[in-house]
């Protein structure tokens, strides 16, 4: 059985005794009821880890010492979902069973045929879900690296990565390719393009390719928005060696 994993600065991973206070210390010592004597991870969401023993517990609060510490390093290939913006709360399920997964990079994407939008009002605050979103999802799969959220991307944003990457996918359903048989690089980063429930648009799939991408399909099935990216990522995972 893992341990809990709870989030904090590196500062505080330096330090030999860790308090645990606010949000993180609420939900140890009141939701979880850590006890002392209990062993936990700590780690700054970035690949440092302190491993601790809790040596006291209050009301919101745990007083941890620390008996050791290492450094995940990032894993490679590094895998980055481009997720076209869903509906609803499907926004954040993507975002969660991505991370619970593995993935290293989630791109929010305003698609040309999405139905969702984020209007500049209301784009910071559906930002910050999707980023406490996959916090959250980081500690649930015990993860000491939080994947990074971008800021919301464009069309052309998403082609300059697509240029920028080892290797690029776009999800298609009628696709020649098959995700399981595209040839993946050992390093860099594998990009992969997930569309809407009404599909990458021919535009955007031109431009997409023309910048290096291959049209992949997954298998006989259409998923969601919402779980292609998932899916698409443990399949890659599986196949490069990093499950």
């Amino acid at each position: 059985m893992t341990v809990p994993v709870f989030l904090a600065d590196r500062m505080a991973l330096e330090r030999d005794v860790i308090v645990l206070s606010g949000p993180e210390g609420r939900h140890a010592a009141t939701v979880r009821r850590i006890r002392p004597g209990e062993r936990v991870d700590v780690a700054d969401g970035d690949g440092m880890v302190a491993e601790c023993v809790v040596r006291g517990a209050g009301a919101g609060r745990l007083e941890l010492e620390v008996r050791a510490r290492h450094e995940v390093p990032a894993p490679q290939p590094r895998i980055a979902v481009v997720q076209a913006i869903p509906k609803g709360a499907r926004g954040e399920l993507a975002v969660e069973t991505a991370t619970e997964v593995g993935t290293d990079v989630i791109v929010p994407w305003a698609a040309e045929r999405c139905v969702a939008v984020w209007p500049p009002a209301r784009r910071a605050k559906s930002l910050a879900r999707w980023r406490t979103t996959a916090r959250e999802a980081a500690k649930q799969a015990r993860r000491a690296r939080v994947p990074e959220v971008t800021d919301l991307a464009s069309g052309a944003d998403v082609a300059a990565r697509i240029t920028a990457a080892a290797c690029a996918l776009v999800l298609e359903p009628g696709a020649a390719e098959a995700l399981a048989k595209v040839p993946l690089p050992a390093a860099g980063e594998i990009t992969v393009v997930v569309g809407p429930e009404g599909g990458v648009s021919p535009g955007e799939l031109a431009a997409f390719t023309a910048a290096g991408a291959v049209p992949a399909r997954l298998g006989p099935s259409v998923l969601r928005a919402s779980t292609a990216g998932a899916v698409a990522a443990a399949v890659l995972m599986s196949r490069c060696g990093r499950w």
